[in-house]
């Protein structure tokens, strides 16, 4: 049992999947989940959006990429998640060419 229980992969729990807004800071990123919340009263589902501070060691994600976030002992007072994997990167942005005028 306890042989199984090595070789089997670890399945973490409490993970979130959200959008990475900024990663200006070295190491760190924030990032956007949504989520849906019930009203009390009214009984509609109100869109709702939180923000984690996200430690990301090799400086993995960029901005707009989709990432898979899991909770961590606290690295210093705002960060307390670590990035698990990289879902999705974000597209390209367009560049806009100038012509050249001869």
């Amino acid at each position: 049992m306890t042989e199984q229980a090595s070789t089997a992969k670890r399945i973490l729990t409490g993970t979130k999947i959200g959008v990475v807004v900024s990663d200006k800071r070295d190491k760190t990123c924030t990032v956007a989940v949504d989520y849906q919340q019930k009203h009390a009263k009214y009984g509609k589902y109100l869109h709702r959006q939180a923000k984690f501070q996200v430690h990301d060691p090799e400086n993995l994600c960029g901005e707009g990429d989709r990432v898979e976030i899991t909770g961590c002992r606290p690295i210093n007072k705002t960060k307390s998640w670590r990035l698990v994997k990289v879902l999705e990167k974000a597209p390209a942005p367009l560049e806009h060419k100038e012509e050249a005028t001869a």
